[in-house]
């Protein structure tokens, strides 16, 4: 690749991302320019050079270490990313399927609440609760997302390279459940609002008329009264989604695909991420299905209590209503989610998600 090409691609990267260039200089000393690969205006422009075997990622003047604090602020924004555009992208299938959980006798199956809402509100309204998804999504995804890098590493320290390996499943779902209780802190209140707005008509617009009209019904405790429910239907998603994406990748990396991931096009390994990701999100729907119906229940009707959904849906209805939607919505959600962040952090430099042990990785 040419040095025009690189330094278009480089301007593009956020230089937060990047760790100091001062210390980093004295590593990077010992290094031998490539002249095969950069001529010497390409050197004099960048004032690096690129190893490599060196666990540095080739930027313009400055590199992002693993594990460092500009590795964590990537991770946290890919995260961000990943999960508020998509949850944003897929708010006309979260619009119909809360309202089938909450509505079954109006809203009987996926053509025909679409063909309701329509009716009813209009394409506009298919997006209904947009606001609040994005912004929680957002702030769930970036402490999801960063969280878990940051817990992987720490467990896997405590336990060491050779019980990291042993036990990397235990690593992958201590360290995903870790982040996700802090995460859904984070989304609580906005998706209090947004099943309110979504499923009962002429509550609010939006965020922002919704979450004082909320505070002023409820009180500011009242936004965090599904937060419990909310546990329940996330952390055994997360944990899920990342201890099953994790195995998935590693097991296509080893059966399905005939070359190491380190010789993959970063093409290839951003489409084993997606599958890797679809395939784990029909698995997080269907564990953290009933939870789901609990939350929608309990954010649409005032007062109400775990014992008074059970009572009214019913243990099948917990687990059965809306799964199919939910199955297509995950899968496609998960799997998107998994190659966006994977793409941002390729394009700052990083390698992609899974396909070795934690203990390898933390060897970075």
């Amino acid at each position: 690749m040419v040095m025009s090409e690189t330094s278009h691609q480089s301007s593009m990267i956020p230089s937060f991302l990047y760790s100091s260039s001062s210390s980093s200089s004295s590593s990077l000393s010992s290094l031998q320019l490539d002249h095969a690969t950069y001529d010497s205006s390409t050197a004099s422009s960048t004032n690096g050079v690129v190893s490599k075997n060196s666990i540095m990622v080739a930027a313009p003047s400055e590199k992002i270490k693993m594990y460092s604090p500009a590795f964590y602020a990537a991770c946290t924004a890919g995260g961000m990313l990943s999960c508020g555009l998509t949850h944003t992208a897929v708010t006309p299938l979260d619009l119909v399927k809360c309202n089938m959980q909450i509505d079954p006798a109006k809203y009987k199956n996926i053509s025909s609440g679409f063909g309701i809402l329509m009716r009813e509100q209009g394409i506009k309204g298919l997006f209904k609760g947009w606001a609040p998804t994005f912004f929680g999504y957002s702030a769930q995804g970036a402490f999801k997302m960063g969280g878990y890098e940051f817990f992987k590493k720490y467990y896997s320290d405590i336990a060491g390279p050779e019980y990291a390996a042993k036990y990397k499943t235990l690593i992958y779902l201590a360290g995903s459940a870790s982040a996700e209780v802090i995460a859904d802190i984070a989304l609580c209140p906005f998706e209090a609002v947004k099943v309110r707005v979504q499923t009962q008509p002429g509550f609010a617009r939006g965020l922002s008329d919704g979450l004082p009209k909320f505070i002023k019904s409820e009180g500011v405790m009242g936004l965090y009264k599904g937060q419990v429910p909310l546990w329940g239907r996330q952390i055994p998603y997360t944990m899920m989604k990342f201890a099953s994406f994790e195995t998935i990748v590693e097991l296509m990396y080893k059966h399905a695909i005939p070359t190491p991931k380190d010789e993959c096009s970063k093409t290839m390994q951003l489409g084993v991420s997606f599958a890797g990701g679809y395939i784990a999100g029909i698995f997080c729907a269907v564990v953290s299905h009933p939870a789901d119906n609990l939350v929608s229940f309990l954010n649409n009707a005032k007062g109400a209590s775990v014992a008074d959904a059970v009572k009214k849906l019913g243990l099948m209805g917990l687990f059965t209503r809306g799964l199919p939607l939910r199955i297509v919505m995950i899968g496609t959600l998960t799997g998107a989610q998994w190659g966006i962040y994977d793409a941002f952090k390729v394009s700052v430099g990083l390698p992609t998600t899974g396909g070795g042990s934690p203990a390898s990785e933390a060897k970075e």
